[in-house]
C-alpha cells in the first residue's frame, strides 16, 4: 500500500524508461523488501504502531534505492530529430559535464531517431525521452524546418522548476550554471532585434504552452519555423533587461521574478558573427557556449574544420569523448570505420595489382628482349627512324592555342596534316570534366563525420586515384616513360595539394582570407590543368604517328599511366 502512494507522487511525464526500469528492478530494493515482505503477515501487524513502523521502513528503503536516480529540479534540455545530429548531442553533453554540472541532461527525441542512437546517449549519461512532433503550419518554410516547432514542448516541462536549452550545434566552454538564476524566459537579443531560440531559459508553465499552442496558427513566423513563432509571441523581448549573473542572491530575491531577460552574448557567441571579423566582439576568456549556426559549416563535418577556427574547440571535445558504447571513444562510429578502412585500402591494392601485372610483364620481356627477332625489330625501328628523319619531340614552351591552326610550324612532318584541330579543347574539357567528377565521388564517399585529417586525407587520395583513372584513359596512347609527360602530371597533383593547403601553411585564420587564397590558388591550378592538359594531349598524339609505322613494342614503364600496346 504504501509503496503505491509513493509511486503516485513520482512524475512519469518527462521520465526516462532507464530510470523508472531501474527502480522497478533494483536488486537494493528487492533485497531489502524480502524480511520485510514476510514480516507482512497481518497476524504479524496487529497493532496500528506496527503498521506506521512497516509503512516508514519501505518508505526509506524505497527512497536509499532512488536516490542514485533522484532527478534534479532542474535540467539542461536539447531536440534530436534524427541521427545526423548525434555526434553533436554526444559533444554537447560531454562539454557540459566538463564544467562539472551534475545536473539532468534530457535529450527530446523523434521517431526519427534509431534505438542505437538512443541507447548510446543513455550511455552518455543523458536522459532520453521520445515526444511526438509538432507540425510546422507554416506553408512557406525551408525544407529543414518541417519539425521545428517541436521545441515548443520545452514549454510544457513542468516536472523541473527550470531548463536551459541548447541547440545540438552549440558546445559549452565555461559554467552556465547560473542561468538558472534567470527569469522566466531568457534568450540572446541577436542583429536585426531579433531573439535567436539556439540558447534559452525557460520557466515550465502548462497555461503558457496552451496559450501557445492557440496562437501556432496564427503568430507570424518571419522564418517559417520556432525561432521566428517566438520573437512575435515574445513582441517585447528587445526592451528586456539585460540578464545580470553576478548580483547577490539577495539583490535577485528582493525584486520580482522578471517575465523576459536577455542573455549576453557570452552565452550565445555565433560563429558566423566571427566570421565575419574573424574575432569574437566579446572577451574570448569569458565565452561559456559557442553556437555552429552556420548551416552547411557544422563542426561534425570534416571539411569544416579547415575553414572556421572555432571549429578546434569543438574537436577537442569530441576526441575526449568515451567508448559508451563499444567502437564510439572519440567520437567514432563502427560502421564509418569499417567504410574508411575499406575507403584506405582499395586504391592501394589496385595500384599494387597493377604494378603486379606491369612486373610479370617486365619478366616476359626480358626473357624475349635477347631473341633474333627482338634484336631486328630494334635495328628496323632505328632504320626507320634514320630514313625518317624522326618526329621532333612537341616544345610545350609558350605554346598557345593557336598552335593547333598553325601546326604546320611545329613539325617536319606529315604528322601536322593530321592533328586534330580541337585537339587541344577536348582534352582541356575531359580534363576539368575528369577533376569534377573525382571531386564529386570523393565527396560523397568519404562520411561526412569522420575526422578532418581522415576526410582530407580520403578525398586527396580518391581524386587523385579516379582522375587518373578517367583523364588518363584518354591520354592511353602515351607509350614510353615520357619524363616530359611526367612532369604535367606530378605539377597538377602538387598544386592540388598545396592549393588548399595554403592558409594552413601562411597561418590565416579568417575564412574570407582563406577562401580567397584558396580561390587565388585555384585560378593557377586552373590554368596550368589547362596548359598541361593541352600538351599531354598533343605529345600523345604525336607519339603515337611516331610509333605507327614502327614495330609494336610494349610499354614496360611502372610509373607509365597505361601498359598497353601501341
Amino acid at each position: 500500500m504504501g509503496e503505491g502512494k509513493r509511486k503516485k507522487r513520482i512524475p512519469q511525464t518527462w521520465f526516462s524508461s532507464r530510470s523508472i526500469e531501474t527502480t522497478a528492478s533494483s536488486p537494493s530494493t528487492e533485497a531489502a523488501a524480502a524480511p520485510l515482505a514476510s514480516s507482512s503477515v497481518p497476524g504479524r501487524m496487529g497493532s496500528p504502531v506496527a503498521r506506521l513502523g512497516f509503512l516508514a521502513m519501505v518508505l526509506v528503503v524505497l527512497g536509499a534505492a532512488g536516490c542514485g536516480r533522484a532527478k534534479t529540479e532542474d535540467a539542461y534540455v536539447t531536440l534530436l530529430y534524427g541521427d545526423e545530429f548525434l555526434l553533436g548531442v554526444r559533444v554537447l553533453g560531454k562539454s557540459i559535464r566538463d564544467t562539472g554540472s551534475t545536473k539532468d541532461m534530457v535529450v527530446l527525441v523523434s521517431d526519427g531517431v534509431s534505438d542505437y542512437a538512443k541507447k548510446l546517449l543513455d550511455a552518455d549519461g543523458w536522459i532520453v525521452e521520445h515526444i511526438s512532433l509538432l507540425a510546422n503550419p507554416n506553408h512557406v518554410r525551408p525544407t529543414r524546418f518541417w519539425g521545428v516547432y517541436t521545441k515548443l514542448k520545452i514549454f510544457n516541462m513542468t516536472n523541473y522548476r527550470k531548463v536551459v536549452y541548447l541547440d545540438a550545434d552549440t558546445i559549452v566552454i565555461k559554467s552556465i550554471e547560473d542561468l538558472f538564476k534567470c527569469g522566466k524566459f531568457c534568450a540572446n537579443l541577436k542583429h536585426s532585434e531579433r531573439l535567436n531560440s539556439g540558447v534559452m531559459v525557460v520557466e515550465p508553465s502548462e497555461s503558457t504552452f496552451k496559450d501557445m499552442m492557440s496562437q501556432v496558427n496564427s503568430l507570424y513566423s518571419y522564418t517559417g519555423g520556432d525561432q521566428g513563432f517566438l520573437n512575435s509571441y515574445y513582441s517585447d523581448f528587445p526592451n528586456a533587461h539585460v540578464f545580470e549573473p553576478d548580483l547577490s542572491s539577495d539583490a535577485m530575491n528582493s525584486i520580482p521574478v522578471p517575465e523576459m531577460q536577455r542573455l549576453s552574448t557570452l552565452y550565445n557567441a555565433d560563429v558566423g558573427l566571427y566570421m565575419l571579423a574573424n574575432k569574437w566582439m566579446v572577451d574570448e576568456k569569458e565565452l561559456r557556449v559557442i553556437h555552429y549556426t552556420l548551416g552547411p559549416l557544422k563542426p561534425w563535418d570534416w571539411w569544416t574544420a579547415w575553414l572556421l577556427k572555432p571549429v578546434d574547440v569543438w574537436q577537442n571535445v569530441r576526441k575526449q569523448l568515451g567508448d559508451s558504447l563499444p567502437g564510439t571513444g572519440g567520437g567514432r562510429n563502427p560502421t564509418d570505420q569499417l567504410l574508411v578502412k575499406f575507403l584506405f585500402a582499395f586504391p592501394v591494392f589496385l595500384l599494387i595489382f597493377c604494378y603486379y601485372r606491369s612486373f610479370l610483364q617486365i619478366n616476359k620481356d626480358f626473357t624475349t628482349a635477347f631473341s633474333r627477332s627482338s634484336l631486328c625489330d630494334y635495328a628496323r625501328r632505328i632504320y626507320y627512324r634514320y630514313r625518317s628523319g624522326g618526329i621532333p619531340a612537341y616544345s610545350g614552351v609558350g605554346v598557345a592555342s593557336s598552335s593547333f591552326v598553325n601546326s604546320s610550324q611545329q613539325f617536319s612532318t606529315g604528322a601536322h596534316s593530321k592533328l586534330p584541330a580541337h585537339l587541344g579543347a577536348i582534352s582541356v574539357f575531359i580534363c576539368f570534366v575528369a577533376a569534377a567528377l573525382s571531386l564529386v565521388l570523393s565527396f560523397i564517399l568519404v562520411p561526412r563525420q569522420v575526422m578532418p585529417w581522415t576526410g582530407l586525407l580520403l578525398m586527396y587520395e580518391w581524386t587523385f586515384v579516379t582522375f587518373f583513372i578517367i583523364f588518363g584513359s584518354f591520354q592511353r596512347s602515351s607509350s614510353s616513360c615520357d619524363m616530359v609527360a611526367w612532369f604535367y602530371w606530378l605539377g597538377m597533383a602538387f598544386l592540388a595539394v598545396i592549393v588548399p593547403s595554403l592558409p594552413c601553411l601562411l597561418g590565416i585564420t579568417a575564412l574570407f582570407a582563406r577562401l580567397g587564397l584558396m580561390v587565388g590558388g585555384g585560378l593557377i591550378l586552373a590554368a596550368f590543368v589547362t596548359f598541361s592538359s593541352e600538351h599531354l594531349a598533343i605529345r600523345a598524339f604525336t607519339k603515337g604517328c611516331e610509333d605507327r609505322h614502327q614495330p609494336r613494342a610494349r610499354n614496360i614503364c611502372l610509373l607509365c599511366p597505361h601498359h598497353s600496346s601501341l
